[in-house]
């Protein structure tokens, strides 16, 4: 009994302690809902310890007692409840950081929500793939999209992508049962091909009368009758010729005689197209001298060659680039230029300067021009497959020669006695030589294997030298089409320019390979191995390469615009010019005026330098 007296007495003392800290905290203002648990639980527990002190009652356990603070754990909730709401919520294309980790299906889930305040149609900008907006792939096998396709086009439904419906003509799609153009039954096919026979043979005209059928003479028995080409042939008499066939047979003939004719008919064309434009000051002075004739105190100064050093005169009138210049023979009073404007013009170069006389007669690029012996007449090849015989003095067309194909190079033959001779290389692979007082082709030299480049006269004349795209050099006998000497080595390039040296025992050949080659024109016509001239960038350009009158120097335009000059004995660069800005094509050495050179360029401009 003792001892229930005291543990009575304990569950007083806690009493008292559980009043002393609720009014403590009544005191500091920090409501707390345990208190009135406590309290509560005071007395049940007096009621218990009242119960318990009779000797009936069995002894109970004592209540657990907690040391640990209470905690507000209401933050903790919200923040789980938001974290629980943000696993199924979207993500915000407009956010710039993302609080949490988002599933893939967050991720790659579609935009929801208010438009997006950068797009007018709600959808970002860096997501936008079509002016509409964002459109998605969607995976779809060709052949269904073609089946879908067509049955729409032709019956005017189809299924919709999703599978779930339809779009269209419902009352069609009803009638056919949802077929499409694939997979119509046969005998749905057989039926309506036949139905629409039937209806294409009602809207013809109704068929002919059985006595037109059998008579012969009528079209129709023809169509009954007629018999296919591969079945027997039979022997039928030729009868007379109808009406239209008779027409047709005259038609035929007039075009073919025509046609015989057309290459007269053409070349008189070409004559009434052809004209000149003088633009001096007169074509004779006051003593009935020509234009063309040289002064009479031009003669050379001296006999020794020197390098030209400064620019001095620029003659511009072409409107685009100059394929080729050539001086006046033996004076060099003037200059003929083929430009790639389809014009020849011939400019001054002792006293004004200026352009004397423009030769028109091409339809395309001038490719290359032919001074005669004497000046008075010179040849012009253009890409019009046509080569002119010009007169100088008066600028008339005096005849015109063609085969069909482009001459890339003409050559009158040097001898005095065969300036009626004209030769010409052809992109046929064929050398072409006339007879200019007849007009007729007396000679082909054919063994090339390309286009034929350059013609050069070696040996009195007597023999010439051509080069080709096939990348060999042939020698020919004037007159024979055999070819007495064939060079081609696999190291060789293609020699677009050759010029013979003025003792005329070289060639000198320019190589595509950016180097000019140096060969004998004796009786072997062997390669100077110790006689090389390189430096310059010609790979792709037929630019010309020419000797000072004197033989000492070599000369050659190059692809970047530069005229290189080479000392003949030693084969060193002797000087370099910046002549050009495009290709400096074109370089000639005047025939008097040691020091002085000309040159031209794919810019339209030719230069004089002295």
């Amino acid at each position: 009994m003792d001892l229930l007296r005291d543990y009575a007495e304990d569950d007083d003392y806690e009493l008292e302690e559980g009043s002393r800290g609720e009014a403590q905290q009544v005191r500091r203002g920090a409501p707390d809902p345990a208190p009135a648990t406590a309290a509560g639980d005071g007395e049940e527990a007096e009621a218990e310890a009242v119960a318990s002190s009779s000797p009936d009652s069995s002894p109970r356990r004592l209540p657990g007692k907690s040391s640990a603070p209470r905690v507000d754990d209401t933050t903790l909730a919200l923040a789980a409840a938001d974290s629980a709401r943000a696993l199924h919520r979207p993500l915000d294309p407009g956010q710039h950081a993302v609080g949490f980790n988002p599933t893939y299906d967050q991720l790659w889930a579609p935009i929801y929500g208010p438009a997006h305040p950068f797009a007018k149609d709600g959808v970002a900008q860096g997501m936008r793939n079509h002016k509409l907006g964002f459109v998605e792939d969607a995976s779809i096998q060709p052949f269904l999209f073609d089946e879908q396709y067509n049955t729409f086009h032709k019956y005017g439904y189809a299924t919709d992508p999703s599978g779930l419906s339809y779009v269209g003509d419902i009352e069609t799609l009803t009638k056919n049962q949802a077929l499409s153009v694939y997979n119509m039954p046969q005998q749905e096919q057989k039926r309506r091909r036949l139905q629409m026979k039937s209806s294409d043979a009602e809207e013809d005209d109704p068929p002919v009368a059985e006595p037109e059928v059998e008579n012969p003479a009528t079209d129709d028995w023809l169509l009954k009758n007629k018999i296919s080409p591969w079945s027997g042939k039979k022997d039928v008499v030729q009868g007379d010729l109808t009406e239209e066939q008779k027409k047709y047979a005259e038609e035929y003939a007039e075009k073919k005689a025509e046609k015989e004719r057309g290459e007269g008919r053409s070349g008189d064309k070409a004559e009434n197209a052809d004209k000149s434009t003088f633009h001096g000051k007169e074509e004779r002075d006051y003593q009935g001298r020509s234009w063309i004739e040289p002064p009479k105190d031009a003669k050379a100064t001296n006999d020794h060659c020197y390098i030209p050093k400064r620019w001095v005169h620029t003659w511009s009138g072409h409107t685009k680039g100059v394929a080729a210049i050539r001086f006046f023979p033996k004076h060099g009073h003037l200059l003929l230029s083929a430009g790639m404007d389809s014009k020849v013009k011939i400019w001054d170069v002792f006293n004004s300067g200026k352009c004397m006389r423009t030769y028109m007669g091409h339809s395309k690029a001038v490719r290359d021009i032919s001074f005669s012996n004497d000046g008075t007449k010179f040849l012009s090849a253009g890409y019009d497959k046509n080569i002119k015989y010009w007169d100088t003095e008066t600028g008339k067309v005096i005849s015109t020669f063609s085969t069909g194909k482009i001459p890339y190079v003409v050559k009158l033959n040097p001898d005095e006695d065969k300036q009626n001779i004209l030769l010409a290389g052809m992109s046929d692979k064929k050398i072409v030589q006339w007879d200019m007082n007849s007009g007729v082709i007396t000679q082909e030299y054919d063994q090339h294997l390309g286009a034929v480049n350059t013609i050069t006269f070696v040996d009195n004349n007597r023999r010439f030298v051509t080069s080709s795209d096939d990348k060999s050099l042939r020698v020919w006998e004037f007159g024979i089409p055999v070819v007495i000497k064939y060079i081609s080595e696999p190291h060789m390039h293609s020699m677009p320019s050759i010029s013979l040296h003025p003792n005329s025992n070289w060639l000198a050949a320019q190589s595509l390979d950016n180097q000019i080659l140096i060969y004998s024109t004796k009786e072997r016509f062997q390669l100077n191995k110790k006689k090389r001239f390189a430096g310059h960038i010609v790979a792709g350009y037929a630019c010309q390469v020419n000797f000072s009158p004197d033989g000492r120097f070599v000369m050659s335009g190059d692809g970047e615009g530069k005229c290189w000059f080479w000392d003949w004995k030693s084969c060193k660069v002797f000087r370099t010019l910046k002549c050009h800005e495009g290709v400096c094509i074109g370089c000639e050495w005047h025939p008097l005026e040691q020091s002085k050179v000309a040159t031209c360029g794919w810019d339209g401009m030719i230069k004089y330098w002295d």
